[in-house]
């Protein structure tokens, strides 16, 4: 897979977790991602094991992999059928919440 097509099928994950209301969730995901995997395993490859500038960059790229691979998780779990039914009921209403922390 080329770098240009991960970053477009992040970027989907990324906008489904936003248009469902979810920014909570990225950005666990997206500070989980990078300061709990990414950062450490950079310093440990780069620092550590001595791998200098490539330990850097692998260490870096485990970040976005992470993104990718929590946000597919959550995307694939997610009992859409539900959301369906939350957000036509809400259409139906008329009640739309001001902040996303209501949606389940």
């Amino acid at each position: 897979m080329l770098p240009n097509d991960s970053s477009r099928i992040l970027l989907i994950f990324s906008g489904v977790a936003r248009g469902s209301g979810w920014q909570h969730i990225g950005a666990f995901v997206n500070l989980g991602a990078f300061y709990l995997v990414a950062i450490p395993v950079a310093l440990l490859l780069g620092f550590v094991l001595h791998m200098g500038g490539r330990g850097f960059v692998i260490g870096l790229t485990t970040g976005p992999t992470m993104q990718f691979v929590l946000l597919s998780l959550v995307t694939s779990l997610t009992d859409w059928q539900k959301q369906a039914t939350i957000a036509r009921e809400r259409a139906i209403k008329g009640n739309f919440p001001a902040d996303s922390d209501s949606i389940e």
